[in-house]
């Protein structure tokens, strides 16, 4: 074993990846897979997350190596059910990826749906981070287990995208639980982090960004390039590299609270 393989490998390692059936959380499991990972996708819908394991079926051992579960990550239950049959069927879990996100709709504040703006955050906060943190960290602690979350935020975490107040609210909650529970957790050796992406390409945000006809970038889409000093929007791969180090304790051991944005230079733009 070469000292990266030793570093950032996880072969033995069981991870759970909650919305499955995403872009980003598609692009997650490869890099788990190919790392030497099982993975459980915890996903509402299993026929959505089916697309992820089509998706990761030529890696190696693939087929032995990873679970589609069905899981209400809003739901403590669900979750409960969702962590033991996949340490039935893979072994102790021992990190969850919190990748469960999402926003409807945009426009003036003044005109927002409050309704939607409730469902919004249910999605990204409480579905995406509350409920499956609170369920996994009790059982780690209860046994034992140094165990390691890493969340989703976003460029919303720190600078509020306009038009979408809910996923601006959530993701900043993201983030700021992020820094709560590592402090939280740490005393049980369970460390707590998180990604931030840029702008990548997928099914929420598509339409919003990229003109369906043309396939050029809308107007919105120009002005996230033209705000991101690399000039392009991010390819799903390129947070594998973040994500290997986060979750690998050989790697990350003494990291935790952090958000690392990967965004092609979103944040430090200036004039």
């Amino acid at each position: 074993m070469s000292y990266c393989d030793d570093l950032f490998g996880l072969e033995g390692k069981t991870i759970a990846v909650t919305g499955g059936g995403g872009m980003i959380a598609g692009a997650l499991t490869e890099a788990l897979l190919k790392a030497g990972a099982n993975v459980a996708l915890w996903s509402i819908r299993t026929e959505s997350a089916k697309v992820t394991v089509d998706r990761v079926a030529g890696i190696p051992g693939a087929k032995e190596r990873i679970r589609n579960l069905q899981a209400d990550t809003a739901d403590e239950e669900s979750v409960r059910q969702a962590l033991k049959t996949t340490e039935k069927e893979l072994g102790r879990l021992d990190v969850l990826i919190n990748a469960v996100g999402g926003n409807r709709g945009k426009g003036p504040f003044i005109e927002m749906e409050v309704k939607t703006l409730e469902e919004v955050l249910r999605l990204n906060l409480v579905a995406g981070l509350v409920v499956p943190t609170k369920v996994v960290a009790a059982y780690w602690i209860e046994k034992k287990i140094k165990g390691n979350i890493v969340n989703m935020a976003s460029m919303s975490s720190y600078i509020p995208l306009s038009g979408v107040w809910a996923y601006d609210a959530a993701k900043s909650g993201v983030m700021n639980l992020t820094m709560a529970t590592a402090k939280e957790f740490a005393p049980h050796g369970i460390r707590v982090n998180a990604l931030a992406p840029g702008f990548f390409i997928g099914k929420q945000n598509r339409a919003l960004l990229i003109d369906e006809k043309s396939g050029d970038p809308t107007d919105r889409g120009k002005a996230v390039i033209a705000h991101t000093p690399f000039g392009r929007f991010g390819d799903v791969s390129e947070l594998a590299g973040a994500l290997l180090f986060l979750v690998n304790d050989r790697a990350a051991g003494f990291v935790t609270g952090v958000t690392v944005p990967v965004d092609g230079g979103y944040l430090i733009n200036n004039i």
